[in-house]
Formats: structure tokens, C-alpha cells, sequence
């Protein structure tokens, strides 16, 4: 039995896939159909090759991997040839015939991409995802001892991984290019499914919040229920974790407060803004988070513990995000304020006025209010 080659396509990826969950072509060698396959592969005229991939898929129609070989090979010509949408027809009859194919999921999207067609490669990028991360929920047959069936689950989704990446970064891009809110929250829903503990989950959480905040599909509810469902898939996701608290702490009910509360502190121990080797992406974390832990203890009327948070938090983002940063300092010069430190708040908010931004407002309001207070001797 052999594997059979792909003709050359614009991208380069690993052509070797794993048993079980993927498939695989495989004809079985002096077989009419490998035999008809000798002969296209002898033929030099493109047309003439073409004319007898049409002609090989319809004789050997009965056999799956005839068919998804010829399809496949077919829609691969019309690629390199420029017709893009005769090689996603015939590569998508190759997927019908082999749907769990990485090879062809990849030349699908790899179309999809030139086409600039976004819920194509979604689509396909998904399903190749999910055909990956099947894997891991094979049977183990019987006979198998348990080592030998891990090393073979690693085996094969090591040689299937450059695919798979592949899949995971082409949807992601679809994701950051798509401009309408409702279209770009189905491709993260769908992405977040077929690639889970992905290496973009951190950019991914960002446009969640993005998409379902203030200004674009405003869906507080549904913004709760993507992130308890990333951490439950991943209790460790900084951006999920940051995000839950976040919407948690602009909730009026003391229980929504405290799981902000919780969520905060876990971002702060897990980023470690401390270290040595602390980079800019955990030290804004942990500088979010101590915002929202502050801004948290300050709605359970613990202002004087929140002040040292918010100081934290300040310190932690100057310069690295100005929203941020005059959030932080919006929160400390009103926890001043609270406790009557009228010239520690006059000192911050004056430092928030300077921000450009939309806690520049309110920060303005904010030192109007201390300033008058200040001037009747409260």
C-alpha cells in the first residue's frame, strides 16, 4: 500500500497525517486505480492530465479514496491555474470523500484565504481543529498497552501539527479581519471550540471583549458566559481570567464583586510582575488586575486596603497602556477623595486630567468636585 503525493500547491505544509481520527489516502499498490494512476501521472499535457482526473474520479466512484485523491488533485490544478472557484468545488467533493483529511482541509483553506472568503477558511480551519484535538479521544484498541497508545496519540499528532498550526493561525487572521461584530463573534466561537489552550487565546479574549463591550454588540451576559466557558476549559488564562473580572466588578450584585475580587487576585499570582523575567504583556496584566481588585474591594467599602492596590496598579501601567493607567488613577484619586486625603486625590486626578482619552472627562469632573470641596475647608 502507498501514500499518495499532493501535486504542488502554494503553501508548504506536512503532508504526513495520523491513523484513527484523520484520514489518510492510501491505494493499494497494482490496483486498477493505481494503475490508472501511473498512466495520468505519465501524461505531459496539463488538459489531457486534467480530462483523466475527471475521468479516473467518475470510473472508481465507489472507492472513497479514489475519489478524494482524484477531486483533490483536480481542485489543486485549478488552483494553480487561477480558478479559485472551481478548485474549492472539486476540493470540497474531495472533503466529502475524506472529511477529516488535514492535507485537503489545508489546500481548502489555503484557497479560502486567496479568495479573501473569511467564513470559508472559518469554516475549514474549524474543522480541521477539531479533527486534531479528536485525537485525544480515541478508543484505545484493544490489545494496546496504555504506554504504547499515548506514544502512538503523540506520534501522530506530531506529524499533524504543522498542519493544525497552520489551520489555528488562518483563523485567527479571519478573525482579526473581519469588521462586522455579529460575523466576527461566530468565528471566535467556533475557533474557541476546535482550538482549545490555543497560543492566540490571550488575543482572542481581547477581541471578545472588544466585540461584546460598550460600542460594538454591548452583551454583558454573553461576555460572562465565553469566559466562565474558557475557564473552564483553561482555569489558568490570564485574559479569560482578566476579562471575568473585569465584567464581574461593574455588576451591582456583592456576589459578582467577590468572583471579580477572586479572578483579580489569581491574575496577580499567576503574572508575577515582580520577576526578573516579568515581560510587559504580565506586568499590564497584573497592573489591570490590581485596578480591578481595588476598584472591587472600594464597592465592598474597604477603601482604605483599596488604595494600595490602585497604587500598585498606577505604578504598574504608566507607560505602558494609557487607558489603563488613567483608569488606575481615576479609582486612587476617587478612593482619596472617599477617605478625605483631598490632596493625595488633587495630585492623581490632576496626573488623570492629562490623559487623553475616556477617563479624561470624568477625571476633570472628578478634581472639579475635590477642588470645591477643598475650598469650603472639607
Amino acid at each position: 500500500m502507498k501514500r499518495l503525493p499532493a501535486l504542488p500547491v502554494l503553501l508548504v505544509f506536512c503532508s504526513a497525517l495520523a491513523l484513527a481520527q484523520l484520514d489518510k489516502i492510501v491505494i493499494p499498490a497494482g490496483t486498477p486505480e493505481d494503475q490508472a494512476l501511473t498512466a495520468i501521472a505519465k501524461e505531459p499535457d496539463a488538459q489531457k492530465k486534467l480530462a483523466m482526473y475527471q475521468d479516473f474520479v467518475q470510473k472508481f466512484s465507489s472507492n472513497s479514496a479514489a475519489v478524494a485523491y482524484g477531486n483533490w488533485q483536480i481542485a489543486q490544478t485549478y488552483q494553480t491555474n487561477g480558478d479559485l472557484s472551481k478548485a474549492l468545488e472539486y476540493g470540497d467533493k474531495a472533503l466529502a470523500a475524506s472529511p477529516h483529511n488535514l492535507d485537503i482541509l489545508v489546500s481548502q483553506a489555503n484557497v479560502a484565504q486567496q479568495m479573501k472568503d473569511n467564513k470559508k477558511l472559518v469554516d475549514y480551519a474549524t474543522q480541521g481543529g477539531q479533527a486534531y484535538n479528536g485525537l485525544d479521544k480515541q478508543t484505545k484498541p484493544a490489545g494496546m498497552s496504555d504506554q504504547d497508545f499515548a506514544e502512538r496519540v503523540a506520534e501522530d499528532k506530531s506529524s499533524a501539527r504543522n498542519a493544525y498550526e497552520f489551520l489555528e493561525a488562518a483563523a485567527f487572521n479571519a478573525i482579526a479581519d473581519e469588521k462586522t461584530p455579529k460575523q466576527r463573534m461566530a468565528y471566535i466561537e467556533s475557533f474557541t471550540s476546535a482550538f482549545p489552550k490555543s497560543r492566540f487565546a490571550e488575543s482572542i479574549t481581547q477581541y471578545v471583549m472588544y466585540t461584546l463591550g460598550p460600542g460594538q454588540l454591548n452583551d454583558a451576559s454573553r461576555l460572562i458566559s465565553y469566559g466562565e466557558k474558557s475557564l473552564a476549559s483553561d482555569p489558568n488564562n490570564m485574559a479569560a481570567l482578566l476579562l471575568m473580572a473585569n465584567a464581574y466588578v461593574e455588576e451591582a450584585s456583592p456576589i459578582a464583586v467577590s468572583k471579580s475580587i477572586t479572578y483579580a487576585q489569581k491574575v496577580i499570582e499567576l503574572a508575577k510582575a515582580d520577576a526578573p523575567d516579568a515581560d510587559r504583556s504580565r506586568k499590564l496584566s497584573a497592573g489591570v488586575a490590581e485596578s480591578t481588585l481595588g476598584f472591587g474591594l472600594m464597592k465592598q467599602d474597604k477603601t482604605t486596603g483599596a488604595v494600595s492596590h490602585l497604587k500598585s496598579a498606577s505604578n504598574l501601567l504608566k507607560g505602558q497602556d494609557d487607558v489603563a493607567y488613567a483608569t488606575a488613577l481615576y479609582r486612587l484619586g476617587f478612593a482619596y477623595a472617599k477617605l478625605n486625603r483631598v490632596t493625595d486625590a488633587r495630585l492623581v486626578l490632576t496626573e488623570a486630567v492629562k490623559i487623553p482619552g475616556p477617563l479624561q472627562q470624568p477625571s476633570q469632573e472628578l478634581l472639579g468636585k475635590v477642588n470645591a470641596a477643598r475650598a469650603k475647608g472639607k
